[in-house]
């Protein structure tokens, strides 16, 4: 049996509330043995705690994410330190800048993402980026705070900005969207990348694969985009599952199964 870890899915969601014990089960049977599941806003930090108490996939990462800058308040940035400490937090996350929304303040965000990843660095904990046509400024920031080590999820940009990412220690993190045959820049790069760097996600339940066009996305589907990784690669199925859950494992320091 492969052992995976989906290092990226929002399985608190409300749209998994009519059947998370199926979804958990599922996982289970496609070998996904670890599920990383960033907050959002503060309010989403005691669901998650609730839902990776109960359940031992589940790893929990909090933080608050930009594109939901609005609900945001300084003080959630006080109580950020409390509750990663308290809660067995393995990432400050979902973090990061989105400028493809023009709604969302770009002070603000910028606020928001170099205060957390400073509580990052001082508690020793990954960080979980969200980088929206702002991988440069991302990066840029990550290097000029220093002593961080992360991911950024979703990967979208080039094949330099990748590299920038890989020469700082940090892993992309590839997901649903490779599956599909038109994105050509994304299969190049995740074809010829350091695998020491790649992690696998589903985003869950956003960005289905091709398979799963249109429907509602979930951990067990990690397996269609290992299938196609593996394909592009060159490389068994086992031996990506094998490298990119031993990643996963060290980024994250996971200690149970």
């Amino acid at each position: 049996m492969l052992e995976l870890t989906d290092s990226h899915a929002h399985i608190d969601d409300a749209g998994f509330a009519a059947d998370q014990a199926a979804m958990f089960e599922r996982a289970r049977d496609a070998g996904v043995r670890h599920i990383v599941v960033p907050a959002v806003d503060r309010a989403s930090w005691p669901r998650i705690a609730a839902l990776c108490d109960a359940n031992p996939q589940a790893y929990p990462a909090y933080g608050l994410h930009p594109m939901f800058l609005d609900q945001h308040r300084p003080e959630h940035l006080d109580e950020l330190p409390g509750q990663l400490e308290t809660h067995r937090a393995v990432a400050v996350g979902e973090i990061g800048l989105d400028y493809f929304v023009p709604e969302l303040d770009p002070e603000r965000q910028r606020e928001y993402f170099h205060r957390q990843l400073r509580i990052a660095r001082d508690l020793d904990l990954p960080v979980v980026v969200h980088a929206r046509r702002a991988v440069d400024e991302a990066t840029s920031t990550i290097k000029r705070i220093g002593g961080l080590r992360g991911v950024v999820h979703s990967f979208s940009g080039s094949e330099q900005q990748a590299q920038r990412l890989w020469d700082m220690g940090f892993h992309i993190g590839i997901g649903g969207p490779v599956t599909y045959e038109r994105a050509q820049r994304l299969r190049h790069i995740v074809a010829t990348m350091p695998i020491d760097r790649l992690l696998l996600e589903t985003d869950s339940p956003d960005q289905p694969g091709a398979c799963h066009r249109g429907q509602r996305n979930e951990p067990a589907n990690l397996t269609e985009v290992l299938q196609v990784i593996a394909q592009l690669r060159g490389e068994s199925e086992e031996a990506i599952a094998s490298a990119t859950t031993a990643n996963a494992s060290s980024l994250f320091g996971f200690t149970r199964a």
